[in-house]
């Protein structure tokens, strides 16, 4: 028989949303009359701006015309949104980021999956705990992890950044040598953020210590306060040492659309094993081109379309009706006395269980009493344990009705 790939047998038990939409389907089928209000899995509830659709239209047209027909595009993405990302999300800011640094992709759990690839497979990985379960498992996978301790439930080689209250969900820096750092603000699971101040820390320790920052701002688009960065390029000497994530998934409605970017900057620079140094830019690029076929013609038009001024308007309606839902919620629980945070850069509430409840049995009484869906806080980390997450992704409507259930729960 074939051999497989044994660091697949690492992983521990099934991907956190799939073991909760298995709990829901199992829950629906005993309850079928059951109205279930899901506030768990991040996905948008809100129609596609109408600024994409338009664009979306408009490129279907030209697709069906030999004259303007496009078929393989470049698989870094066509110029025209590119350019568009580059003067609204960057140059704006005062961040000079270049044309051949730009990486479109099919989303950002995919780059974020698939960016360990071009490192070494020794290289020493640090997460913040709790944190999004793809960048431990497909380090899990590529046999970077070690063993899994039972007792810790934690794998062995992974350095873990612990997120607590008690440092309000701020990591300490790595008191042990790492090579990439995984890093996400605003932050799913917590919906906290860094300072400007905060986040020069790191750059500075990651400049100094030779490693690397993989910087997730898929949700920067909902950071609300002044002083809270919207890249991480916003920071000197950033360039030097981070890659960074951004989607278009939660801000323009794609998740279901698909189209995302990576920034790599051309200054960042690795070792072979010869000792040489080489570009990481350019080794992104080799893999993208080699495994990835480029983002739709139709699907880049449309994200174009969000840096319109209609679009640009559009956009801004969609994060202020979820950062709306965001308020709600995380005003509504603290009324009934829950310790809430997030929900303020963040279309995120993550809550403290009530006393005596662990992260699951939460989970199952909000299921089975209120028919809410959640999502464990254990399920992002062991420092999540006793935590649990809301979206605000839902309709207003079903937002408000989860509240009110919530309350009406004897806590």
């Amino acid at each position: 028989m074939t051999a497989i790939n044994n660091n697949y047998l690492e992983l521990q038990g099934s991907y956190l949303f799939s073991e909760i939409a298995k709990r829901r389907t199992t829950f629906i089928q005993e309850n079928p009359n059951a109205e279930i209000i899901s506030l768990g899995i991040g996905d948008v509830t809100r129609g596609l701006p109408e600024a994409v659709l338009k664009a979306m239209h408009e490129a279907v047209d030209e697709l069906a015309q030999p004259g303007s027909f496009r078929g393989y595009g470049p698989e870094q993405g066509y110029d025209f949104l590119i350019q568009a990302i580059i003067e609204n999300d960057y140059k704006a800011r005062g961040i000079d980021i270049a044309l051949n640094e730009v990486f479109l992709s099919d989303g950002s759990k995919c780059d974020v999956g698939n960016i360990q690839e071009i490192f070494s497979q020794d290289s020493i990985v640090a997460v913040q705990d709790p944190v999004y379960p793809v960048y431990v498992d497909t380090n899990v996978m590529a046999g970077r992890s070690g063993k899994y301790n039972q007792e810790t439930k934690r794998y062995e080689n992974i350095v873990y950044l612990e997120c607590t209250a008690e440092n309000n969900f701020k990591p300490s820096l790595p008191d042990r040598k790492v090579d990439l750092i995984y890093l996400c603000y605003p932050n799913n699971p917590t919906g906290m953020t860094l300072t400007k101040d905060e986040l020069k820390v790191w750059v500075d320790y990651a400049r100094e210590n030779n490693c690397l920052i993989l910087f997730d701002s898929a949700y920067e688009a909902f950071i609300q306060e002044k002083d809270v960065p919207h890249s991480i390029y916003e920071v000197e000497g950033a360039r030097e040492v981070a890659i960074e994530f951004r989607s278009f998934s939660k801000t323009a409605g794609f998740t279901g659309v698909r189209c995302a970017y990576t920034v790599v900057p051309r200054e960042l620079k690795g070792l072979d094993a010869s000792g040489n140094s080489v570009l990481i830019n350019d080794l992104w690029n080799r893999r993208h081109t080699t495994k990835f076929n480029g983002v739709s013609y139709v699907t880049q038009r449309g994200a174009a379309a969000i840096y319109s001024p209609e679009g640009k308007e559009q956009i801004s309606s969609l994060v202020e009706y979820y950062m709306t839902n965001a308020a709600i919620i995380r005003d509504g629980l603290a009324s009934i006395g829950l310790e809430v945070f997030g929900g303020v850069n963040a279309p995120y509430i993550w809550l403290k269980t009530p006393q005596g409840m662990d992260s699951w049995s939460f989970f199952d009484k909000l299921l089975s009493e209120a028919n809410i869906v959640g999502t464990p806080g254990v399920g992002f980390g062991q420092s999540g344990q006793g935590y649990f997450r809301l979206t605000a992704f839902g309709s207003r409507e079903n937002t408000e009705k989860a509240v009110d259930r919530i309350r009406q729960l004897s806590l």
